[in-house]
């Protein structure tokens, strides 16, 4: 039987993202591991018939020794479990995968990133002084033939290319870990006040300081509407914002903050609007839920997002931090229900045609198929 491990920092978000695909790989045949920083999910991931190994990993540390042990813990799970094929999520994953395949034999090593993110995309000094030493290392270490890496939009390879840090041949471009439509779907819930959304954890690149701003304004035009921000902060993230921030916020009425919600097909139909300001995507899995549940989407014209949403087709794309245009285009959807219903309709053909997770699992795995022929 063919094996493969599965190297994700989180639990949780293997569940959110890439469970599905460790489901098909079993029915396909597949013994499945995950290595992860294991939490209360453990047990569940474990039932599935998937073997769960911990991770001592921590995303945003920086300590040299605690970064060597999570490097030596992910070889020794490699051995430990001998697989034919590792599949790395996310950067540091997929640089501690690169950097330990010295290590270890595998027949194949996919590397799938979730968005380009901190390293290639931030403008801190931290970033940039990361930037320099890690493509180098890339350039050097996948060169193997058994290498595949997988990125979500088209934006992200060309800055990969760009920076040449593999070939071209070995790039597959998947667009995003899709979405289950039958479980997205619209089942409005009828309301008198209009609702608008943000689905996202609360990191300040997530555009939910733009959000917010848009919300105040709408108070301050006397607009009669709700805005809520749906998600948890993320302490491990550089970007996270403080619980006292957002309390703050709805003690001052701009906003409503529901936290992370475990219902988000009933969420969605409470919702008319889902605005989602990020500054930077892989393909942001909330929108193609979004879209999938019929509701119209304003977000930034930036990578990941002008993937799913089509500026005046399912939602409106305005201008990188054009909080105006922002306001604007919430203002224009809030005033029309009849162009609300139009943009939802087309953003659920869209995804029913391009972005469903039967879609997007089979070009997954027959990436991994091919590895292992």
């Amino acid at each position: 039987m063919k094996k493969i491990l599965f190297i994700v920092s989180e639990d949780w978000y293997f569940i959110s993202h890439r469970l599905h695909l460790a489901t098909a790989a079993i029915n396909n045949g597949y013994e499945v591991a995950l290595l992860s920083r294991m939490s209360q999910h453990q047990e569940f991931i474990s039932s599935l018939g998937i073997k769960t190994i911990n991770w001592p990993l921590e995303r945003r540390s920086r300590n040299p020794m605690r970064e060597l042990r999570s490097i030596y813990c992910l070889i020794a799970a490699i051995r430990s479990f001998s697989p034919n094929l590792v599949y790395a999520v996310a950067i540091k994953p997929i640089i501690y995968t690169i950097l330990s395949k010295i290590f270890f034999n595998a027949d194949g090593i996919v590397l799938a990133f979730g968005g380009l993110g901190f390293i290639f995309r931030s403008n801190r000094v931290s970033a940039k002084i990361l930037k320099v030493f890690i493509t180098p290392i890339f350039r050097l270490l996948l060169t193997d033939r058994n290498i595949r890496l997988i990125v979500q939009n088209s934006d992200d390879r060309k800055v990969l290319d760009n920076l040449k840090i593999i070939d071209q041949n070995k790039t597959r471009l998947i667009f995003g870990v899709g979405v289950d439509a039958e479980k997205f779907s619209s089942k409005p819930i009828s309301h008198t006040i209009p609702l608008v959304i943000l689905p996202a954890r609360m990191l300040w690149d997530k555009g939910v300081g733009d959000f917010v701003r848009c919300a105040q304004r709408c108070i301050n035009y006397k607009i009669d509407v709700r805005f809520a921000l749906i998600g948890d902060p993320d302490p491990h993230n550089p970007e996270s914002i403080s619980e006292l921030q957002l309390k703050e916020w709805v003690d001052q009425g701009v906003i409503e903050w529901w936290k992370k919600k475990n219902n988000m097909p009933e969420v969605y139909s409470l919702a008319d609007i889902v605005c989602f300001p990020s500054y930077h995507e892989g393909l942001p899995k909330t929108l193609l839920e979004a879209a999938s549940c019929e509701l119209p989407i304003v977000s930034y014209d930036v990578s990941g997002c002008r993937e799913v949403v089509k500026d005046k087709v399912n939602g409106f794309l305005v201008p990188f931090k054009d909080e105006d245009a922002l306001f604007t285009a919430v203002m224009d959807l809030l005033r029309d229900s009849s162009l609300r219903h139009k943009m939802g309709v087309m953003g659920r053909k869209m995804i029913v045609e391009n972005f469903t997770q039967e879609k997007v699992t089979s070009e997954t795995m027959r990436v991994c198929d091919n590895l292992l022929k």
